[in-house]
């Protein structure tokens, strides 16, 4: 009997009352807005009702470096919060809002997969309560008083050709990239080249993500950089008077969303933004709320942990002020095979067969990747946890190469098959996570803010990438000085870079020695309180491929949703 697609088990579902949920983690009536019978918004005043119960024991998953396919973290990450209820432990999940570009696109839906996904699946890909269109709203509103600011004399000096602000949507749409605007009569504005970047790479939905109140959120909208003068002072969006309208259309928005796991553990979605050139983490605000909603609060950081996990640690942390427990580092031995070298895996289309032939040997060898990244995580002083998702065309003989190879460097493993069984699939991981957050946490930053901007490139370069050293092209070098004399030294950065290798060439698997991080420009995302250096040729835009989602979804006779997976 073949297995049932995502849909199918999310649409035969039996939720749970979202008042008792949010009850168990203490949060009353009063603070719950609900957005039909299955999602709630709550209130911000839940972060100060909440401050005086105890505090969750808090763990970040995140994973080796993934193949175009993924390797199931967002499942692992509900399977884990599903699996602590097994053990008598009770816990809350937060996770980013799927971008409707990609579900649309070929990677389809983010809300877990099989027995361990976050319901109900159709609204959580589909629009949920509406953030992700405040987002572009406020970000395009933005756009609207910047070039109205230009059309109506330009007080503020900005150099049209010095202009950083773009334009957002949230789908894939490659057309989009780069588009010339205000074409037409003299009325119709300045003529000026820009582009659009889809809604999950807006500086808007960063801030979203960091800001711990709502006068926080106006006070990073008040400092976003949309361009700069003729003599290269920045020009903020408080400048031009486009701050103040951004957060009124951004204020509910910042609320929570409250859904919940097919096994009915309480899910905090809430904010999407890209993993990378972004810091890739669901909110501060929604962990706020969640680190007193339990014994154990489990979210997710994007990509590997070279990426995703090195900016919750540096960039999240730092925003929130809280502080990790433990670490899980998502391992997949397609992934492992597939940082052997030795197969070459492309998104939309099957595996190549010599690769789900038993070979423990090529796992180990892929296994530089995850031997890296569990020192990656050990780097910030939290304790590593090997999740080994488990698949169906695994072999036992390569589980155990996996659990070899955390056992190699100090750090506990299990075998999950939570996308079959559910929580009951992942218990020997929450055992085994449990035990890790227990043991004294000696969690640090990579390095302080009073370092350098070249400072900060060159060591997570060196040490989270492990790159020989930083060659920097000459608008770079320029654009880190002119940063550094407008103050914008303090920030911690976020690299931009391919999410395929620890590397910043997507073709260099395992872990890569003996070459040198590339940054071909560097830009400032002042609002949000990072520094984002480029390293290739970052999309911020996706296009759809040849046969996209988009092409299957629709609606059967009786108006409900099909192929959405």
């Amino acid at each position: 009997m073949a297995f049932p697609s995502d849909l199918a088990i999310a649409q035969a579902a039996t939720p749970a009352s979202l008042h008792d949920l949010a009850a168990g983690m203490g949060i009353g009536p009063h603070l719950l807005e609900p957005y039909g019978n299955d999602v709630m918004k709550i209130r911000l005043e839940a972060i100060e009702e909440l401050a005086d119960r105890p505090r969750a024991k808090y763990v970040v998953v995140s994973a080796v470096t993934p193949t175009p396919l993924g390797e199931g973290k967002t499942t692992t990450t509900v399977g884990l919060g599903q699996a602590m209820s097994h053990i008598g432990r009770t816990a809350t999940v937060a996770i980013r809002q799927p971008s409707m570009g990609p579900t649309f696109g070929i990677k389809g839906g983010a809300a877990g997969g099989g027995y361990s996904q976050v319901i109900p699946m159709e609204t959580l890909n589909l629009h949920l309560t509406g953030d992700f269109h405040a987002v572009t709203a406020a970000h395009n509103l933005l756009s609207a008083v910047l070039d109205n600011h230009l059309f109506q004399g330009n007080d503020a000096g900005i150099d049209p050709h010095d202009i950083t602000w773009r334009r957002v949507m949230d789908v894939n749409d490659r057309v989009l990239r780069n588009v010339i605007i205000g074409l037409g009569s003299r009325m119709d504005g300045i003529p000026r080249q820009t582009g659009f970047d889809i809604t999950a790479a807006s500086e808007v939905m960063a801030i979203f993500a960091l800001a711990g109140s709502l006068r926080e959120m106006r006070e990073r909208f008040a400092r976003i950089v949309v361009g700069y003068t003729g003599d290269g002072k920045p020009v903020t969006a408080e400048d031009i008077g486009g701050a103040g309208a951004m957060t009124v259309i951004m204020k509910e928005a910042l609320k929570p969303n409250l859904l919940q796991t097919l096994e009915n553990t309480p899910v905090l979605v809430h904010a999407g933004p890209f993993g990378n050139i972004a810091h890739g983490n669901s909110s501060v605000v929604a962990d706020l709320i969640g680190i007193h909603g339990g014994d154990f609060l489990i979210t997710e950081a994007g990509f590997g942990a070279d990426m995703g996990a090195e900016r919750f640690f540096n960039i999240k942390c730092r925003a929130s002020g809280l502080t990790p427990d433990a670490a899980v580092v998502v391992a997949t031995v397609r992934a492992l095979k597939a940082h052997s070298g030795m197969h070459r895996v492309v998104a939309g289309k099957p595996l190549p067969e010599a690769m789900l032939a038993e070979n423990p040997d090529e796992v180990h060898i892929g296994g530089a990747n995850l031997r890296k990244q569990i020192e990656n995580i050990r780097l910030h002083g939290v304790s590593p946890v090997v999740a080994i998702n488990a698949f169906p065309g695994d072999h036992p003989s390569e589980h155990a190469a996996i659990a070899e190879i955390a056992a190699s460097m100090g750090a506990r493993s299990a075998v999950c098959t939570h996308f079959a069984d559910g929580g009951s699939g992942a218990v020997e991981l929450a055992r085994a996570v449990a035990e890790a957050a227990d043991e004294p946490s000696d969690f640090a930053f990579l390095y302080p803010d009073s370092a350098s901007l070249r400072e900060k490139i060159e060591t997570v370069a060196t040490k989270v990438y492990g790159a020989d050293g930083v060659d920097y092209d000459m608008s770079a070098a320029r654009q880190l000085d002119a940063y550094e004399r407008n103050g914008f030294g303090h920030l911690p950065v976020c690299i931009a870079k391919t999410h395929l290798s620890i590397s910043s060439d997507a073709a260099l698997k395992g872990a890569p020695t003996g070459w040198r991080l590339p940054v071909r420009e560097v830009r400032a995302s002042v609002g949000a309180g990072f520094i984002y250096p480029i390293c290739g040729d970052m999309r911020t835009m996706p296009g759809l491929g040849a046969h996209p989602a988009a092409h299957r979804i629709d609606i059967d006779a009786d108006g409900n949703v099909v192929n959405l997976s």
